[in-house]
């Protein structure tokens, strides 16, 4: 399988740049080389949103990344620095950065370059119907609106999966209105599933057909989990009445961040 490298500060992770991810996984075996922030802030024109550790701990989640490693302080945004393990094949650009400098040195170094078109990364998958397959593990559900996509809902997500095969359930468009008032959601439940099944935590993604704090009621007369697992803040009597009467384990665990990251909530994030 061949080698792709790309370059980038990845700040503020949304679905555009997990579908440029997506797409260059498709010619080989993604490895990001992250900008610390003083170089995102040079290349970018501006501070990052989010501190390196934290863009790093998003990126190595997500599916479509093999590994990431940190790109040298003030590098050359025009070259690559020498790589740790395997000699890159393909050097991958977003749209627009493509420069003939980039090109140039990649002729030198017998690295082919590929600039992915704004047409490449438009739409989204299609939801795939729900898994039929032999359990070999316990199934845990999730559900919730995960609306700004945060480091504290794939910290959920990996200590989740470690109950078991983790099955989250996202609220429609029209419950999260209904739930929390005009305004939200801020992105379509197509978006924000794209978002969560994009987490290498998340065995499936689905998107809720129900209504109220229960919308997820028919995924879960599907799937039939063992555990239904919420954070404190997810913590519903309409739940735990559910969990009892179907012979759910429910688990409500506390909400931490991930060690060393700040806690995040995308209430907070709005307009951040």
């Amino acid at each position: 399988m061949r080698e792709i490298i790309v370059v980038g500060g990845f700040d503020d992770l949304r679905s555009r740049q997990v579908r440029f991810l997506e797409e260059a996984s498709r010619l080989g075996r993604v490895h990001v080389l992250l900008w610390p922030d003083e170089t995102a802030r040079v290349a970018e024109g501006k501070a990052p949103k989010f501190p390196f550790e934290e863009r790093l701990y998003l990126l190595r989640s997500i599916r479509y990344v093999d590994r990431v490693t940190l790109s040298p302080a003030h590098a050359d945004c025009d070259t690559l620095p020498p790589i740790d393990g395997p000699r890159p094949d393909i050097w991958v650009f977003q749209p627009g950065a493509d420069t003939p400098a980039r090109r140039a040195w990649c002729e030198n170094h017998g690295v082919e370059c590929r600039t992915l078109r704004n047409e490449d990364l438009q739409g989204l998958p299609e939801i795939p119907p729900l898994l039929n397959e032999p359990a070999s593990r316990k199934k845990v559900v999730v559900t919730g609106c995960y609306d700004w996509f945060h480091s504290g809902h794939v910290r959920f997500f990996e200590e989740v999966a470690g109950l078991g095969d983790l099955y989250a359930i996202v609220g429609h468009d029209g419950n999260i209105r209904l739930l929390k008032g005009e305004g939200h959601p801020m992105f379509t439940d197509h978006e924000r599933w794209y978002m969560v099944q994009a987490v290498r935590h998340v065995k499936q993604a689905l998107i809720s057909t129900g209504d109220g704090w229960m919308d997820g009621e028919p995924e879960f007369l599907r799937i039939r989990p063992d555990i239904y697992a919420v954070n404190e803040d997810g913590d519903r009597p309409e739940k735990r009445e559910f969990c009892d009467k179907h012979g759910i384990e429910y688990r409500v665990l506390k909400r931490l961040p991930k060690e060393g990251l700040p806690r995040r909530q995308s209430t907070d994030l709005r307009g951040f």
